[in-house]
């Protein structure tokens, strides 16, 4: 009987970690950005960029934080 009951262990073990394996995956791909990061947050970018062309990044750390931002609430790790 305990050779029953060890199988009957790894059998019920086994849909445990299937469902833990499975939201693991929905998980990670709702973590997962959607979009490629030149794709992401366009309107931001642009606002950056011309602010670094006309100013220079020292004075454009407003727009270079909420580009990050930005980006960050996409799913990048930035």
């Amino acid at each position: 009987m305990g050779g029953l009951s060890t199988q009957n262990t790894s059998a019920l073990a086994l849909p445990g970690l299937q469902q833990n394996q499975g939201s693991a995956k929905t998980s990670g791909a709702e973590s997962k950005p959607k979009k490629k990061i030149c794709c992401a947050c366009s309107e931001t970018k642009k606002l950056r960029d011309e602010c670094i062309v006309e100013h220079g990044e020292e004075t454009c750390a407003k727009w270079i934080e909420a580009h990050r931002m930005c980006l960050r609430a996409e799913g990048f790790n930035v």
